[in-house]
């Protein structure tokens, strides 16, 4: 199966469980429904895809890693409500459509971001709880995902991304944020997914490499589109990276030159994984993908 045959079909199982676990009949019914808003608002479901194929990479059983990638998810919608915010990057659409601010006010976007966080580790928990032989390793993916998600990744950088708009920054700065604003989240999704499957240390060791290079090569190619892709293709407004004049790849280097240094985190992101043999195969191809993404 190509990778992205593999992606919509785990997107199609992602999103039914995720129908499932956010009630349109909860009360207080608003905030289900600004849940609901954003977190089924399309999107391709990558981190869980990516937690999903891990888990298989070590022959582990995907039902059980359903969870974990559910809640990735919803960790990663949480973020993109509050990036979005007028106190961040003040975004009007995101995934082709209104952002939740615009829609449901500020004050509901900012509870559905927190009430989105707080329940994906309550899913990591009551998970951990259900089945007894994989409740060590759910425990320690609670972990790893908190830090990901805390001041040592999303939020550690995006707080140096806004102290870093407007003035001077260098290399160093630049994959700091990168590193942990978004390659944190997409490592941990790695890393959590082939836990759950089973992996040994010595897999999760190379699961963390792949992780972090195919995190930033992500990112360093999501720069390169604000520069030049569309609202169509990208489904949000371009453009916006270099208008608040934020750290970002093609300021640094120009877009020429990023290109290439994606390329080359593709390229260390696929040899983590040598001698894994072709159920990794999936992996190596969802890296490969970056090369030629279009959104």
């Amino acid at each position: 199966m190509s990778w992205d045959l593999y992606l919509a079909e785990k997107a199609a199982l992602v999103e039914a469980e995720l129908d499932r676990l956010i009630s349109q009949t909860a009360y207080p019914p608003v905030i289900h429904q600004a849940m609901r808003y954003s977190l089924l608002g399309g999107g391709k479901r990558l981190r869980p895809a990516l937690a999903l194929a891990a888990s298989e990479a070590v022959a582990g059983e995907a039902h059980r890693v359903l969870p974990l990638a559910c809640a990735i998810e919803f960790i990663h919608t949480y973020s993109l409500i509050h990036d979005d915010l007028p106190v961040m990057d003040n975004d009007d659409y995101r995934r082709g459509r209104l952002t939740l601010h615009r829609v449901y006010g500020e004050g509901m976007a900012v509870l559905a971001g927190d009430a989105l966080l707080t329940e994906a580790f309550a899913i990591l928990a009551e998970t951990a709880g259900q089945w007894p032989d994989l409740q060590a390793r759910y425990l320690e993916a609670m972990v790893r995902v908190a830090r990901a998600s805390g001041r040592q990744g999303m939020i550690g950088g995006q707080v140096v991304d806004l102290e870093s708009e407007e003035k001077e920054f260098g290399a160093e700065t630049l994959e700091y944020i990168h590193a942990h604003k978004t390659g944190a989240l997409i490592q941990a999704a790695v890393w959590c997914g082939a836990l759950i499957g089973g992996a040994s240390r010595t897999q999760l060791a190379a699961m963390d490499v792949y992780g972090w290079h195919y995190g930033l090569a992500f990112q360093i190619t999501d720069d390169i589109l604000d520069v030049v892709g569309s609202r169509d293709e990208m489904g949000k407004d371009m453009g916006s990276d270099r208008r608040k004049q934020k750290a970002t790849y093609p300021a640094l280097y120009g877009v020429e030159r990023s290109v290439d240094m994606a390329a080359r985190e593709v390229e260390k992101a696929v040899a983590a994984l040598e001698g894994w043999g072709p159920r990794a195969d999936l992996l190596r191809e969802a890296a490969r993908s970056l090369v030629y993404r279009r959104r």
